[in-house]
């Protein structure tokens, strides 16, 4: 047996200002062939389960291309026609029995804003319909009644933290050999919900409560797969929101019944997705009465892993206003201040204004005096349950001390997903009261084990929770929380 293997994923967030181009994929993955066993072999994510298990089966693996960015703005009409006809190239003319992508769900393209159902239309007048097409999805995708016509199976992760990525993608294979033996008829039910919800971690309730629900679901011998959808809200396209897919053995009743029964169940629950949000003051404050340390604060709105600027700063302005102590915030992107450091080496006092160089939405910039602890090339390899193993590269990077805050700032923006970047710059943050970063969910999967307590804070930004900043213009309504929606 011979499985193509590949993968096309983006988070696209429609209100950034930043265009994706060619460039913004290849700072993170644009490669084909070999390459891609090289870079995913024994990684946690997608790709690396879909690649072991592959080979612990014994399955000859076809590497074809693979394009990954970091979450940003609209994606380029040229670059997705690039990459797409990087695509096809590499699969067309190979004799294969099946196909396994790890794709998103949540791309926009300028003149497409269903990128991943236009991406597998396209690709099925290159293969026809005969070839299965297996897919893993993030469970932010906002899923699309083309995704599911074009896919014979779509695999979403089940956990937020994506910790279980490597295990979807395993899954995929496994999943793909039983329908190419024929064992199984995989049939995909979707139930769109009118709901857009902010990101929801899955180790707490309600998300928590909903899964378990779909796994009840699983356990019948017909149910090949259930799982919850949150949909990606930072975006604008008709099909947003949260979505419930059930995957069936030939049995498309069954299918239908369970999505939406769970739809009906979530809508129950609604507000409960929606916990009250502290500014960054009233966050500080409450770290400080906490006894222990370290207290993780995550600054939400600022994600880079939702689409934002990454050099916002209205959290560390109120760190550094209020003069705190031993603690540290990593990281901010400033490629400026990044420089200027280098130039001057460690040891020197640097005078530079930080961050808020993107936009004025996430918050001005800080005009600082700081010291030049330590300088890095920004290399490390991640060690936190989600994607352990993959190769970072956040460019030039510097540690600046400013009275009692230490700042890490860096050159590529992401979103912090272990301690591997304070280590990088000789932190360890078990010593520190307060450690902030810029993440909504998915420090967890590390910090969680190595925090006291963990607050999060919100304030203006791209990934707010408060959805009525947002100027939705193709977004269908009614939708809660923006509308009054009762039921289905």
């Amino acid at each position: 047996m011979k499985i193509i293997v590949g993968q096309v994923t983006h988070e696209t967030n429609t209100f950034a200002s930043d265009e994706t181009t060619k460039e913004t994929f290849q700072l993170w993955e644009w490669c084909s062939g070999d390459e891609i066993l090289q870079k995913h072999r024994k990684v946690r994510d997608y790709l690396g389960g879909i690649i072991d298990r592959a080979e612990e089966l014994e399955i000859g693996v076809v590497p074809s291309f693979s394009a990954m960015a970091y979450p940003s703005g609209l994606i380029n009409r040229k670059t997705y026609e690039e990459l797409k006809d990087e695509l096809f190239k590499r699969i067309e003319g190979e004799q294969a029995d099946a196909i396994c992508l790890s794709l998103h769900g949540a791309g926009v393209v300028d003149g497409s804003d269903d990128m991943e159902g236009d991406l597998l239309h396209e690709l099925r007048k290159v293969v026809g319909y005969s070839i299965p097409i297996i897919c893993t999805l993030d469970l932010h995708a906002n899923l699309t009644e083309k995704m599911v016509k074009e896919a014979d199976v779509l695999l979403g992760v089940n956990y937020y933290p994506h910790t279980d990525s490597y295990e979807r993608g395993k899954e995929a294979i496994d999943v793909a050999v039983r329908v190419v033996q024929k064992e199984i008829q995989p049939v995909m039910s979707l139930a769109k919900l009118p709901l857009i919800i902010p990101t929801s971690t899955t180790n707490l309730s309600p998300a928590k409560d909903i899964n378990e629900l779909c796994w009840q679901w699983e356990k019948d011998p017909n149910v090949i797969d259930c799982t919850f959808f949150h949909g990606f809200p930072y975006t604008d396209t008709a099909d947003v929101g949260v979505g419930i897919l059930t995957i069936t053995n030939n049995d498309t009743e069954l299918a239908e019944n369970i999505s939406n029964s769970i739809a009906e169940t979530i809508m129950e629950r609604k507000e409960q997705f929606f916990p009250p949000a502290l500014a960054p003051k009233e966050g500080i404050e409450k770290a400080l009465r906490v006894n222990g340390n370290p207290i993780v604060i995550n600054e939400t709105s600022d994600n880079p892993g939702g689409g934002t600027p990454g050099d916002g700063t209205y959290l560390l302005r109120t760190m550094l206003e209020m003069n705190l102590e031993n603690a540290c915030f990593g990281y901010i992107y400033d490629k400026e201040v990044v420089q200027i450091a280098h130039e001057a080496g460690v040891g020197s006092m640097i005078k530079v204004e930080l961050g808020g160089k993107t936009d004025s939405l996430h918050g001005k910039p800080i005009a600082i005096t700081a010291y030049v602890k330590s300088l890095t090339d920004g290399q490390f390899i991640q060690s936190s349950p989600m994607w352990g193993g993959l190769r970072v590269n956040l460019g030039k990077t510097v540690r600046l001390q400013v009275g009692g805050v230490d700042i890490i700032v860096c050159s590529v923006k992401s979103q912090v997903l272990d301690e591997q970047v304070f280590l990088l710059h000789g932190i360890d943050i078990s010593k520190y009261k307060i450690v902030a970063l810029k993440s909504s969910q998915h420090f967890r999967a590390a910090f969680e084990p190595l925090s006291k307590e963990i607050i999060t804070v919100d304030s203006p930004g791209l990934t707010t929770m408060d959805f009525t900043t947002f100027d939705f213009k193709k977004l269908q309504r009614p939708i809660y929380p923006l509308d009054a929606v009762v039921k289905i």
